[in-house]
């Protein structure tokens, strides 16, 4: 059994970095146009050679998404950002419309195209069509149950691959295709822009009482009648893998390198821990406890078991859960001395109970006994941003390990 891959999102160089470091085998892109997350800082040309060499010089993939609805003003756009494309050895292009499938074919006939969910394929004519069209892999509608993914490999060539998200934000709209952003703020989630109205409190008003309003349901809270939880199918790998997918992919790219390295780590492990004897595999519940320590909304598993039915909406708040906070990551550290230099993300306090965790490690437990400046000096705290301070490690870490603590 080939081993599936774990794709990662990467909004800037240094989550690109981090994903890899932290066991994803590739990670997924934007440059500074064309891709759909437009919050996030996304990549310049430099950047994205840089992020291309660090990732093939550890023997892993980058994916450019120019995965946008286009219109016309936007072809020649591509023509000249594709020429500028032209040194870099990506591995692969995502894209969702078929004007940017020729175009790219034009510049280079040897390219890797993957088609976005944004495509919406949910049944397998449709995904041996997108082959002939010369894409190699397709990342199915998030729509699509365990058992029309198994039928759709069954009946489709084994030249196509085939990706799913399992883990992150879930759009309520059909494949992602939203209007309301638009509608309301202006903003086109088809050109990267949403500003997610799918997540705001809604309250029902009648047309000749203007001001007063009325709860969809009775809450004093008010009502989330669009607001999904959060996909998490780490508990499921083995139906997945076993439904014949060749990449599992996590969505994230305007997430913080804590939530990158934490998801990733959890699903790096428990995939290798399938793999390693899958008839002997069972899921170890301390991975599930290391997502939970990201930033998240409460768990679904979508589509995936069939349709969600109300519980895969939260009708009480849109607002992410937090508990653990992220409070700095390693920069250096000195193994005759014990001390690490970390970058401060949050305050860090002498006296405070923290984990520290890494790549393909367990994390370990500490208290901050010794807090020092930059200079060597003790300090009680580190309450600038960024910060750099050094801290006395209980054991040996290294470069972009990571310290956080429980609210």
């Amino acid at each position: 059994m080939k081993k599936v891959e774990l794709l990662a999102p990467a909004g800037d160089l240094e989550k690109l970095k981090i994903a890899l470091d932290y066991g994803a085998d590739g990670v997924y892109c934007g440059g500074q146009c064309f891709g759909l997350r437009a919050g996030a800082r996304n990549f310049s040309i430099d950047q994205l050679a840089e992020g291309v060499e660090y990732a093939h010089s550890r023997g892993k993939k980058v994916y450019l998404t120019l995965n946008v609805f286009a219109h016309n003003k936007d072809i020649n756009q591509l023509n000249t950002y594709l020429k500028e494309m032209a040194k870099i050895p990506l591995d692969a292009f995502i894209v969702s419309d078929p004007g940017f499938l020729t175009e790219i074919r034009e510049h280079f006939p040897k390219a890797e195209i993957h088609l976005s969910t944004q495509a919406n394929t949910t049944n397998y004519k449709s995904a041996i069509f997108w082959h002939k069209q010369g894409v190699k892999r397709i990342v199915l509608a998030r729509e699509l149950s365990l058992n029309e993914i198994k039928e759709l490999r069954e009946k489709t060539p084994s030249t196509l691959e085939l990706e799913v998200f399992i883990h992150g934000s879930m759009c309520i709209s059909y494949s992602g295709r939203c209007l309301i952003s638009n509608f309301m703020a202006e903003r086109d989630a088809n050109r990267g822009e949403c500003a997610h109205p799918c997540r705001w409190k809604y309250n029902l008003v009648e047309e000749k009482r203007p001001g007063e309003y009325y709860p969809v349901i009775q809450e004093e809270t008010g009502s989330y009648i669009l607001n999904s939880k959060d996909l998490c199918m780490i508990e499921h790998l083995p139906e997945l893998i076993n439904a014949g997918l060749n990449s599992l992919k996590i969505e994230g790219r305007t997430k913080s390198i804590f939530y990158v390295a934490t998801v990733v780590g959890a699903y790096r492990k428990a995939i290798d821990s399938y793999f390693s004897d899958p008839e002997a595999y069972q899921f170890s519940g301390s991975l599930f406890n290391e997502l939970e320590k990201a930033s998240h909304r409460l768990f679904t598993t979508g589509f995936y078991f069939e349709k969600p039915d109300k519980k895969g909406q939260n009708y009480e708040t849109s607002q992410y859960v937090r508990n653990w906070t992220f409070l700095g990551l390693v920069k250096e550290y000195d193994p005759k001395t014990g001390f690490a230099w970390i970058e401060q993300r949050n305050k860090i306090q002498k006296g405070d109970l923290v984990e520290v965790f890494g790549p393909g490690m367990d994390y370990f437990a500490q208290k901050i006994d010794i807090l020092l400046n930059e200079q060597g000096q003790p300090i009680e705290s580190a309450p600038h941003a960024q910060q750099m301070v050094q801290i006395k490690m209980a054991e040996p870490v290294l470069k972009n390990y990571m310290v956080r603590k429980p609210k």
